[in-house]
């Protein structure tokens, strides 16, 4: 049976000291062109009322484009739902490899999304295993978070429409 990403990470954090939860993943990082791009999402009502997805939500791996644009486009219309991206290019990338090129992009999603919220605690879930370093909040990795806390699928999917847009901006403006 295929199990969907729920919100029981994000609802305990909340409930236990009002802590909004900043999920984190990324899209590009096996690519073989363009940026890595990092998402960091976050519901500001701490997830105390859930309005329903018009599809279910999923890592963005399980989705097809369409459904991950139908998602994003979703996500846009809840006004407690917030988040950042941000993008790392190939030169950087090149510069201090993909791990690292990661974990920038990654800083810089929270950064900028702590411009947007306020919030006096705050607690990172990261897809993956390795913890971003030089962050100023508490953090938790998830293997496979993406497919188990829907804040991560939330990221993952923004993280991959952003990217994927991108992608199709450059192709249009230098064809092959």
């Amino acid at each position: 049976m295929n199990m969907l990403p729920d919100c029981k990470h994000e609802k305990r954090f909340w409930q236990r000291r009002k802590t909004l939860v900043f999920a984190l993943d990324e899209a590009g990082r096996g690519s073989l062109a363009g940026p890595v791009v990092a998402c960091a999402f976050c519901a500001t009502n701490g997830f105390t009322q859930m309005p329903q997805p018009p599809i279910p939500v999923k890592d963005s791996k399980q989705l097809s484009q369409r459904r991950r644009e139908a998602l994003h486009a979703w996500m846009k219309t809840i006004p407690y739902f917030a988040y950042a991206t941000a993008f790392v290019g190939p030169k950087t990338i090149d510069a201090i490899n993909i791990r690292q090129a990661n974990f920038v992009a990654m800083q810089r999603a929270i950064k900028k999304l702590q411009g947007r919220v306020s919030a006096k605690r705050v607690h990172a879930l990261v897809d993956g295993n390795d913890p971003i370093p030089d962050i100023p909040i508490a953090q938790t990795t998830i293997v496979k978070g993406d497919a188990k806390v829907f804040s991560i699928a939330c990221a993952s999917i923004i993280a991959k429409v952003s990217r994927d847009a991108y992608m199709l901006r450059m192709a249009k403006k230098y064809p092959a």
